[in-house]
């Protein structure tokens, strides 16, 4: 792609690297931005920096914020008996957008997977050990994407969580194995929390039930087509 300007295609590889942005996504979204007021623009910018240099992460679940405590979990109407375990911020909206759950969350900040380098040390599992061992925990619901990295991560949490007289449940297979939990449909995902299971039934159900074939990442990127 030959350009005309340095200043475009230095702002062209900057949107490509967002995720789910090719080359030609990127160009028209620059060029949509040229015919823009410069207000607009600057308005945008401003935004993205403000967002970048002034976000938090809340203290206690590591959900985002904009003080230290998010508003959930200083909100005195949720329970805060009943956490809900998920791997990102993205799940938390998800399950938010059901008006279904009433208790507070934990995020992860992603799933054990050795392949990627990602181990327990990398996750914030030990922040929710903590919590759990306050004692003020009824229950730990495991809303963790149904995948093999998924399984690992919840069979990983299940023990450490075993010593604490503590209810441990994860969410009903509505969901796909291999599915992601943010794609999931509202009605799903409320009826996965509504429908939850005790996890030692879950994880003794993986056990005797076959995995689907994995395709490759080189593969998924083959079918996967650029935006």
């Amino acid at each position: 792609m030959v350009f005309s300007s340095r200043l475009i295609e230095e702002a062209v590889e900057a949107f490509s690297r967002l995720p789910g942005i090719g080359r030609k996504t990127a160009l028209r979204l620059v060029l949509h931005l040229l015919k823009e007021a410069p207000d607009e623009t600057h308005r945008l910018a401003d935004a993205i920096n403000r967002m970048r240099d002034e976000i938090h992460f809340c203290k206690i679940c590591f959900n985002v914020s904009d003080a230290e405590v998010c508003s959930i979990c200083s909100n005195p109407a949720r329970r805060h008996d009943l956490i809900c375990v998920v791997e990102n911020i993205r799940d938390v909206m998800a399950i938010e957008n059901t008006q279904q759950y009433t208790g507070v969350y934990h995020v992860l900040g992603g799933v054990i997977s050795p392949l990627s380098g990602i181990g327990p040390d990398d996750l914030t599992i030990e922040p929710l050990v903590q919590r759990v061992a306050g004692g003020q925990v009824q229950e730990v619901i495991m809303a963790i994407s149904p995948t093999v990295e998924g399984d690992t991560t919840l069979y990983y949490l299940s023990r450490k969580l075993s010593s604490y007289p503590v209810k441990l449940t994860t969410i009903a297979r509505g969901i796909a194995f291999g599915g992601e939990l943010e794609y999931a449909d509202e009605m799903t995902l409320a009826r996965s929390l509504t429908n939850r299971l005790p996890i030692e039934s879950y994880l003794h159900t993986e056990a005797l039930s076959p995995r689907p074939p994995q395709q490759s990442e080189e593969t998924n990127e083959l079918n996967t087509p650029e935006r």
